[in-house]
């Protein structure tokens, strides 16, 4: 009798679990016999971490509400479940991991998903290496659950300053403001610097006037401290009193454990195949790798869910004997502040204008705003929509929202024209739906495509 091939899987969350459940899937159509096991490091396994500034906020009701499948569900599908168990070194030669245990485990195929922990500046850290109190970052369940006791802690009245303007520190800031907290943002660049400037200013003034302190060009020198506590925050140019301090300035990806034995990034990612392939017997997906954006043809850094789950189902296949391949992304993102009168829906896919230089392309942009139902409805809300195209092929390049209730989602429609390849007419001339709840009866959304056209 054929022994089982032996699969261990580095990282029990998004893309590690999607490749092990698709690789039992798909062992069982081809025949196959696969023994997985599955290591982490952390306390849960298969959470939503985009879900942890809406537990902040109290959206949701507690932790658990995040996790998507339990570590015994896990289990009870015939995985070898081990959390708190970290892996600290790995020989790919003799295919072999070790974890900080001691234990070494034999493998046949080495699956690494470890993911991308938040990037800590020296400036928030003790000597010892860990975060001075009242300073943290916003990655993991236990840091949702430690923000939750800092909120209560502090209580009403207290001031939050949230370093990074990005994803999570928009998100981050509506949940410290929506907990009644004052909040200052800062950021070295601008809000949301991944937009356009004309689009980023829009998020800017939204964040100031629902009251957030905006800081642009602000580089955090150091912190005050009371004994090992936060009490304040110093910058190239200001300071300001601060109970608590969240640090959202990206992530590195985990890959440390592999250096001079697999080619890295110079930031320390992956870049496997369509099939999760990175080297004989090795193979990666989610947040420790770069992804390939189709439109250019360029490999990004893209640390989502959504490029996770995709490329962990397609690795998982391919391991256990199938052919689903991880195409790449037409990068894709959305998100929303909402305090009191203002709402903003923030999206984008595709190239930046410069992105679209770099690529040789000749892009023609344009500015339009709207509204996102016909005027004469209560729904009706601002819109602004920035649409990108190329002067002579007129192929659509990127577009950008920022908008009221309803706005976002919009993006997907012009992400499927990207991915296709389409041009700036199949965008404007393609069947959307109309109802005046909904949009006008020219879609603002084609209306920007089609200015944008009629200047090619």
């Amino acid at each position: 009798m054929t022994a089982p091939t032996r699969v261990v899987v580095i990282g029990a969350d998004a893309a590690g679990m999607s490749a092990a459940h698709q690789a039992l899937r798909t062992a069982r159509r081809t025949g196959r016999e696969l023994a997985i096991t599955v290591l982490d490091k952390g306390t849960h396994t298969s959470y939503s971490a985009c879900g942890i500034p809406y537990l902040m906020a109290g959206d949701v009701a507690s932790a658990e509400d995040l996790v998507a499948r339990s570590g015994d569900a896990h289990r009870d599908a015939g995985i070898d479940l081990r959390m708190s168990t970290e892996v600290v070194s790995a020989d790919l030669s003799a295919r072999t991991v070790t974890t900080d245990g001691g234990d070494v485990l034999e493998y046949d195929e080495l699956v690494v998903a470890t993911g991308a922990p938040a990037v800590v500046p020296d400036w928030a850290l003790r000597p010892d290496g860990t975060p001075y109190g009242g300073v943290g970052t916003v990655k993991t369940l236990d840091d949702g659950a430690s923000w939750l006791e800092r909120f209560a802690e502090v209580g009403d009245g207290g001031h939050v300053v949230v370093v990074g303007a990005g994803y999570v520190g928009v998100e981050v800031a509506e949940a410290a403001l929506r907990k009644g907290f004052g909040v200052t943002v800062l950021t070295r660049t601008r809000g949301m610097s991944m937009l356009e400037d004309e689009m980023s200013d829009l998020v800017n003034v939204g964040l100031c006037d629902a009251g957030i302190e905006l800081v642009l060009g602000a580089e955090v020198t150091g912190l005050e401290l009371d004994g090992d506590r936060v009490t304040g925050v110093h910058w190239d140019g200001g300071t300001r009193d601060a109970d608590l301090v969240v640090v959202a300035i990206g992530v590195r990806p985990a890959t440390a454990f592999l250096e001079g034995q697999v080619e890295l990034t110079d930031g320390g990612a992956l870049r496997p195949d369509p099939h999760g392939r990175v080297a004989d017997h090795v193979w990666a997906a989610g947040d420790c790798c770069e992804v390939r954006r189709r439109l250019d043809d360029e490999w990004v850094f893209r640390p989502l869910g959504t490029h996770a789950n995709k490329h962990g189902r397609a690795l998982g296949d391919s391991l256990a004997g199938g052919s689903l391949t991880f195409d790449g992304m037409t990068d894709t993102s959305i998100t929303r502040f909402s305090y009191g009168e203002v709402h903003l829906e923030i999206a984008r896919t595709g190239l930046s204008r410069s992105d679209a230089e770099a690529a040789g392309h000749e892009p023609v942009a344009l500015l339009t705003e709207g509204t996102t139902a016909s005027g004469y409805m209560p729904e009706a809300e601002p819109i602004a929509l920035w649409v990108m195209a190329d002067r002579t092929t007129r192929r659509l390049l990127g577009v950008q929202v920022v908008g009221g209730h309803g706005a976002g989602k919009r993006i997907d429609a012009a992400a499927a024209v990207l991915w296709a390849g389409g041009t700036v007419d199949d965008l404007a001339w393609m069947d959307l739906a109309y109802a005046p709840p909904f949009s006008t009866a020219w879609e603002i959304l084609q209306v920007a495509a089609r200015r944008v056209a009629e200047r090619l």
